[in-house]
């Protein structure tokens, strides 16, 4: 498939996504897209030959897209409001099911997500109370829906949609839970979450506080060993991304693993065992809309090499976002780390290209710190207007403070994850890799801490609306489509109108009225 038809694809199937997301749409309507995308088809194949053929296959493909997304989304939209719990909203009531996903540990409370015979549950209950993945519990509160509230910064959260986006439909906050038996659930992912936890006991073994706190989120997205005052320090400055496991730390770890793996095995066993690994690392640090996406593309990296293919990171991408809508609509609006890990990613591989061609041709690579900082500008625009949108606090010194960083996170993972490992085979030894990992960590963390206290370190912006996000998109895709395309109109302008000559017995003749186009 062309790049542009699956361009036109995945656009068109967001838009039916996001169509039937905000608003009702009838199944009339969209069988009657589907019917026009039909017709389209049919007039394309009877005109294949000429001039506006291309362009009738391209917006027969969009609106095939845009009813399809919309079919998608209807059927998503079935899952809600069937609940027999609906009638006791506002009401004390007792449950019992499974908790399906590791619990998340706050400062103050955990979160627990537990699966009864028809609905999935946010129970919310005091961080003291331990849980693990598997536990079957009773769950005894007050049910309530979640809605919308604003945050510190002036933006309105619409926390039902949030979790809406996870599956999620009623909450249970300030839980009563007692534990009924454990070891209830898949066996794979309990053994995958206990070796998660041997590595993170491995290395508070080794690594001191607050350091062991950020390895743990480099390596595993774990956020809750940070503390409040580290992760705003990683919030003003930028590099937030980097403890949430951001498609960076994902690659990072496929590329650790590929790597080792091509000592070990041919190409296709190592294309193999590397999906196993990335699904098992992707199942151990959840089941992210980030990690997702990285992992996708990741996968998408194996079986080119397989087939001997060549890898389109663009369509990869294209792909993997079409994929994970279509496995949950939800997530294209709903779902924040989905629309900035994608955008992210998409900068990367539409602005880096145009520094790289435009700017830094032929210079030195600064010892490869030119890299991060026109990776770092890219992602930065690509994602403003959502950060503007979502967030409102901008960092100034994101750039500086991510060419500072980067560098040293594959170190600060590495060592990390050896210490750990190496803390169940000698504590010795492990300790003086433990050591090493926590000078990079400790680097990291007095960087973030230096660029947070800067007065200019961040500035909250005034709230902007959605027309205004679509149309910040639409200009950066204007510029983009015309600097790509300089090249192009460079080359007309050097066109000039002459008139055409004609060879007759080897002399020139002239034949006037008929101009043609040389250079």
């Amino acid at each position: 498939m062309q790049t542009s038809t699956l361009t036109t694809f995945v656009i068109g199937f967001f838009i039916g996504v996001a169509w039937r997301t905000v608003q009702f749409v009838p199944f009339e309507t969209s069988l009657l897209v589907l019917l026009l995308a039909g017709g389209l088809g049919l007039v394309w194949r009877r005109s294949s030959s000429t001039a506006s053929a291309p362009y009738l296959f391209l917006i027969g493909v969009l609106l095939l897209a845009i009813s399809l997304g919309l079919l998608r989304t209807e059927i998503a939209t079935w899952q809600f409001g069937q609940s027999d719990l609906q009638q006791f909203v506002g009401k004390e009531v007792t449950i019992i099911g499974t908790v399906v996903r590791e619990p998340d540990y706050r400062e103050q409370t955990v979160q627990v997500y537990v699966e009864t015979e028809e609905d999935l549950v946010l129970v919310t209950s005091d961080r003291l109370q331990s849980f693990s993945y598997g536990d079957l519990v009773e769950v005894t509160g007050k049910l309530e829906r979640p809605g919308t509230f604003v945050t510190e910064l002036g933006r309105t959260f619409d926390y039902a949609a949030y979790l809406q986006a996870k599956g999620v439909e009623y909450r249970i906050s300030f839980a009563e839970v007692s534990i009924i038996k454990s070891g209830q659930g898949n066996f794979i992912i309990e053994n995958l979450l206990k070796a998660k936890q041997i590595l993170i006991q491995g290395m508070q073994q080794v690594i001191p506080e607050p350091a062991v706190g950020l390895a743990g989120g480099l390596l595993l997205g774990v956020k809750s060993g940070l503390g409040s005052d580290i992760e705003e320090d990683f919030r003003r400055t930028g590099i937030i991304h980097i403890v949430v496991l951001s498609g960076y730390n994902v690659m990072l770890v496929v590329g650790f693993i590929l790597f080792f793996f091509s000592f070990v095995f041919p190409l296709r066993l190592r294309a193999v065992a590397g999906l196993i690994a990335i699904t098992a690392f992707a199942l151990i640090v959840g089941l992210s809309a980030t990690v997702v996406r990285a992992s996708v593309m990741a996968a998408l990296v194996l079986l080119a090499g397989v087939l001997g293919r060549r890898y389109d990171v663009l369509r990869a991408l294209l792909l993997a976002g079409f994929v994970m809508v279509c496995l949950n609509p939800y997530l294209l609006l709903f779902d924040i780390g989905f629309q900035l890990s994608f955008m992210a990613t998409l900068g990367l591989v539409l602005i880096v290209p145009q520094f790289e061609t435009n700017v830094v041709e032929g210079k030195n690579n600064w010892f490869g710190m030119q890299t991060f900082f026109f990776a770092t500008i890219a992602t930065q625009i690509a994602v403003l207007p959502l950060l503007i949108y979502h967030i409102g606090e901008v960092s100034l010194v994101s750039v500086l403070i991510n060419v500072l960083v980067l560098p040293v996170v594959s170190v600060a993972m590495l060592l990390s994850f050896i210490a750990g490992v190496l803390a169940s085979v000698s504590i010795t030894i492990a300790s003086l890799v433990g050591f090493l990992a926590y000078l990079s960590l400790l680097y990291i963390l007095q960087i973030a801490s230096w660029g947070a206290a800067l007065p200019f370190a961040s500035i909250v912006l005034p709230p902007i609306s959605e027309i205004t996000v679509l149309l910040l998109y639409g200009s950066m895709f204007t510029l983009w489509y015309f600097k790509t395309h300089q090249s192009t109109y460079d080359e007309l302008a050097g066109w000039v109108i002459e008139e055409e000559i004609e060879t007759t017995d080897r002399k020139p003749v002239v034949k006037e009225d008929t101009p043609i186009f040389f250079r």
